[in-house]
């Protein structure tokens, strides 16, 4: 696909250059055995973002989001790093296979296990500060509530980084991450319930945003955000396999709807705004039906209380019914239920925003210039092959794979061979079979909601989302601006760090080290010379007189000695 997408761009070498890289980085990350491997993986693939992300870098928008990205991670890189360090300390290795097999007794010791920000941990409130810690590089990597502001500016690169790179593999690498150290997280109920919290608040967070977006790109990143947060539902309830199923199937539908986007702004000439699109449908059918089978396997459309469906009608719905089943039984954790109540909800508004995406791209009346419409064009096959082979998982995924990620004993322990271990009290996986009838219909109840509330705004009614938005301007523009995080970051962190830099700058550098360092000398020595300058006149009769006063003065010098020495001498 980037063969046919970066055909015209004359950096291609330093494109595919950037992506091998990402791959090695990926996949160093993914076969680690160890903590430090890992690492190095996880900051590999943060590199290879920011430099594809900037790729285009004559774009200051481009470079801006780049540094956004490297910036943002660097915060939760930094959790990510200390979380290593604590479990170096406390286990005295960071070989999986050992922290894991003495995580279980360790927690059961007794007296001081850690001193954290000059508090004493004991050693299960050490082993919680150890996830969370670990939980917070997820945050940064996998773009959750809080640390998610650089997830859509990194629309900046090129399309099929945001395929590969932002919706399939790197901003998954934080679920990956807290299921592969899940039984450090099984230990900790208090990290469990602080995963469910941001998991969920993300998927509800980023699905409202998503709904008002015009940038088609922008629409499917706040998605991915909106579907990380169901992934780290999952985790939070012990349902490993399934955040991890969700994993796997996002990665066909997501990727694919990111190719589709690219395609369609390939035919309406870099056109990124839905505004100004509009039924492209008959004109680049091959994308256009990609797209719909994209939407379909993301909204979660499938025969409910059955496992046929689209790839992520089998995942998402796993993930709700695992929330519901953990919110009750003998573990119950009450942040399930948050979980569970707000998963539901997204799934409702991921819906919207789907079908308006598709809607107000492919229907209605061509809203581009006469010219760009002139041109509209499919693109070309090695662009829409990938379309139908991601097409095919998007479909089959599912349905398929079903019962490896599921509780089916046999496939699941034929598939995951002890890789994911969860412990003997967790049965969230048997027991999301008994949820009641109506849990099972929620989601597709939502789905449905969601699809008739956009055809009525965008097929039937396409005045109505205006005048909703003049109606409720305040809402609207909360929305638009994306809760105002950026703004209040600025705020908050980027103006006083300008204005620190700008005084040590100033006042520091400027006044108190150069001033007494090195310019201080210099002037100094400069003053002192400007005064004997003034001493050399050059006039003849100044000379003169001074020599009068010096020999007046000698002669007063050596009468006083005298003076003194004869006095002596008597």
């Amino acid at each position: 696909y980037s063969i046919g997408y970066m055909h015209h761009d004359p950096h291609r070498p330093r494109f595919f250059a950037y992506l091998s890289l990402f791959t090695f980085a990926m996949l160093s990350l993914v076969t680690a055995d160890n903590l430090l491997q890992m690492f190095f993986g996880w900051e590999g693939v943060g590199l290879a973002s920011y430099l594809l992300i900037g790729f285009w870098y004559q774009k200051p928008s481009a470079n801006a989001a780049a540094i956004k990205a490297f910036v943002v991670n660097r915060v939760g890189d930094f959790g990510f790093a200390l979380g290593i360090f604590g479990v170096f300390y406390v286990f005295q290795s960071i070989d999986f296979t050992t922290i894991f097999n003495d995580a279980p007794s360790f927690i059961k010791g007794e007296g001081e296990a850690l001193s954290f920000l000059g508090y004493h941990l004991d050693h299960q409130a050490a082993m919680t500060v150890i996830c969370l810690l670990l939980f917070m590089g997820a945050m940064g990597k996998s773009a959750q509530f809080l640390l998610h502001t650089w997830l859509p500016d990194a629309m900046e690169g090129p399309t099929p980084v945001s395929a590969l790179i932002h919706a399939a593999t790197m901003v998954t690498a934080g679920v990956f991450m807290v299921a592969r150290l899940s039984p450090l997280m099984e230990l900790s109920e208090t990290a469990l319930t602080v995963i469910i919290f941001f998991g969920a608040t993300t998927a509800f967070f980023a699905a409202t945003v998503g709904l008002v977006q015009n940038d088609i790109k922008r629409v499917i990143a706040y998605s991915t955000c909106s579907q990380l947060g169901y992934m780290f539902v999952a985790l939070g309830v012990g349902a490993y396999s399934i955040g991890i199923f969700h994993l796997f199937t996002h990665a066909f539908f997501k990727a694919l709807l990111f190719l589709c986007a690219g395609s369609v702004i390939h035919a309406v000439s870099d056109e990124q705004d839905m505004r100004k699109m509009g039924g492209l449908r008959k004109h680049i059918p091959i994308t256009y039906w990609t797209m719909m089978i994209g939407t379909l396997a993301l909204t979660g459309v499938g025969i409910p209380l059955t496992h046929l469906g689209f790839a992520g009608f089998v995942s998402k719905d796993g993930i709700i019914e695992a929330a519901y089943a953990a919110a009750g039984g003998e573990h119950a954790n009450a942040m399930a239920l948050y979980g569970f109540w707000l998963t539901v909800i997204a799934a409702a508004l991921t819906s919207f925003y789907s079908w308006r995406l598709t809607f107000m791209t492919f229907h209605g009346k061509p809203r581009a210039p006469v010219d760009v419409m002139k041109h509209v064009h499919e693109s070309p096959l090695v662009m829409t092959v990938p379309l139908f082979i991601l097409s095919i998982g998007a479909v089959l995924a599912g349905m398929v794979f079903y019962g490896s990620f599921f509780y089916a004993e046999e496939a699941y322990n034929a598939f995951w061979n002890g890789a994911l271990p969860a412990f003997s009290d967790n049965h969230v996986l048997h027991d999301m079979h008994d949820v009641p009838i109506w849990v099972k219909l929620s989601p597709f109840v939502m789905m449905v909601l969601g699809l008739l509330v956009a055809y009525q705004f965008y097929i039937r009614s396409p005045e109505t989302p205006k005048r909703l938005a003049e109606r409720h301007h305040g809402l609207y523009q909360f929305l638009l601006n994306k809760w105002y995080f950026d703004e209040i970051y600025d705020f908050l962190f980027v103006r006083p760090a300008m204005w620190l830099g700008r005084v040590l700058w100033k006042k520091g550098d400027g006044t108190i080290i150069d001033g007494f360092g090195p310019n201080g000398v210099a002037a100094r020595v400069q003053n002192v010379t400007s005064w004997v300058v003034r001493l050399q006149t050059g006039y003849l009769y100044h000379y003169a007189f001074a020599m009068l006063i010096g020999v007046a003065a000698l002669i007063t010098w050596s009468m006083f000695t005298g003076a003194g020495t004869g006095g002596g001498a008597h």
